[in-house]
């Protein structure tokens, strides 16, 4: 059993389903909050299980750089690893190879890239991806691909996404080989030796990894159309839009998407990666996207941008020294709840550890409530109401709402 993906509720392109992984359900549309090195920054794990996490993300590059994929695989797998039941996927690594520039040479083979870290040599290609994806365990990983950078040529868009598209079918090709030999899956009998408590208890009997492909094209529609067809072909449990937000005005984000979804299988996951603000959140799950994930929310609160259902609010300014309101009215969250603006103003000016924490718990709840807020509208059939009320509450707004 691979993942199963069933969609309950249409609206429109709009839909709400539910993706059963090997770690638990996951309802979606849904966000998936950035764990790049097995933490999601500053917010401990039980936290995001109050919160009401279901899945999140973790990357093949930082772990593989640190603390090493043996030592995760042989401490069981990336979910006893960080304590985490729920579902996790796992980026390639391409993005991240992408982003050193200067200090990576890509080849056929893969990329040869030096180490943020401490220069050394390394080699990420498509089977040492799978190879270390495999071993993380993640529920959904990702095939290995070369992000395209912006602005790029027409050429340059369609060798990179000819590029990807071999990688994609030596990924599976490896994939299809190695599917059943996740920590979980092929170690579970080690839980006699360390007498932990095993993680892969939570998982499905017969369960295993799933693998998506990533289509690529740069801001060509034609070339994404391509690659999504082609990609398609190959086979995979779920399809990812690559190669966005790198630079690109957000409107031709958005024109990317839109001539890329139709060519996307219906009956499988879409995954739009990178993406992005609570109303982008809202405008690509209006167009049928499934999963999206950001490190906006995180990133944001450690430089004191706040998320609220009004807009954002920039906590450090003077403003809000002496303001005993809370946060967000309409939020629901613990930091909204307890916490006053002027109390997490003096604690970001104060640069306490705790404002980040705090900041960032509200930023994920705020979030998480968007999409809960998007599934139940879509179940309702309410969309058109919903999309009403967000826009009249909104006060700011950088991107399009549908």
């Amino acid at each position: 059993m691979a993942l199963d993906f069933r969609i309950d509720h249409r609206l429109g392109e709009a839909r709400a389903g539910r993706l059963a992984t090997p770690h638990g359900i996951v309802e979606t549309p849904v966000f998936m909050p950035v764990g790049t090195l097995g933490s999601v920054k500053s917010v401990p794990q039980d936290v995001l299980e109050e919160l009401g996490v279901s899945i999140l993300l973790g990357n093949t590059y930082h772990l593989f750089l640190r603390p090493g994929i043996e030592l995760v695989r042989s401490l069981g797998g990336l979910h006893r690893f960080m304590a985490w039941e729920r579902s996790i996927l796992t980026d390639s690594g391409g993005y991240q190879v992408f982003s050193l520039s200067g200090l990576r040479k890509v080849s056929e083979e893969g990329v040869t890239f030096r180490s943020h870290l401490d220069g050394s040599r390394c080699f990420l290609g498509p089977e040492t991806a799978m190879e270390a994806q495999i071993a993380l365990g993640a529920d959904i990983i990702m095939a290995f691909d070369e992000c395209t950078e912006h602005p790029a040529g027409r050429d340059r868009a369609r060798a990179s996404m000819e590029l990807t598209l071999r990688w994609a079918e030596r990924c599976r090709s490896y994939f299809e080989m190695h599917k059943d030999e996740a920590p979980w899956v092929s170690g579970g009998n080690a839980d006699a030796a360390t007498g932990a408590a095993p993680t892969a208890r939570r998982t499905a009997e017969g369960a295993r990894q799933g693998l998506f492909g990533i289509v690529q094209g740069g801001m060509y529609a034609d070339l994404r159309r391509e690659s999504a067809e082609r990609t398609v072909q190959l086979g995979f449990d779920g399809y990812a839009i690559g190669g966005l937000s790198v630079g690109e005005p957000r409107s031709t984000t958005a024109e990317v998407v839109a001539a890329t979804l139709p060519h996307l299988p219906r009956d499988r996951p879409r995954y739009l990666m990178g993406v992005g603000t609570p109303e982008e959140l809202v405008y690509y799950a209006a167009q049928g996207v499934d999963m999206m994930d950001c490190v906006l929310p995180t990133r944001a609160a450690r430089h004191g941008l706040l998320y609220t259902s009004q807009g954002r609010i920039s906590i450090k300014n003077a403003r809000y020294a002496r303001d005993e309101s809370a946060l967000d009215p309409r939020c629901g969250c613990s930091v909204c709840r307890r916490y006053s603006r002027a109390y997490l103003r003096h604690l970001y000016a104060s640069r306490e550890m705790l404002a980040m924490t705090l900041n960032t718990i509200h930023n994920l709840a705020h979030y998480l409530d968007t999409m809960e807020a998007v599934r139940h509208s879509i179940k309702l059939g309410k969309w058109a109401t919903f999309l009403s009320e967000y826009r009249s509450t909104l006060k700011s707004g950088h991107s399009p709402v549908p």
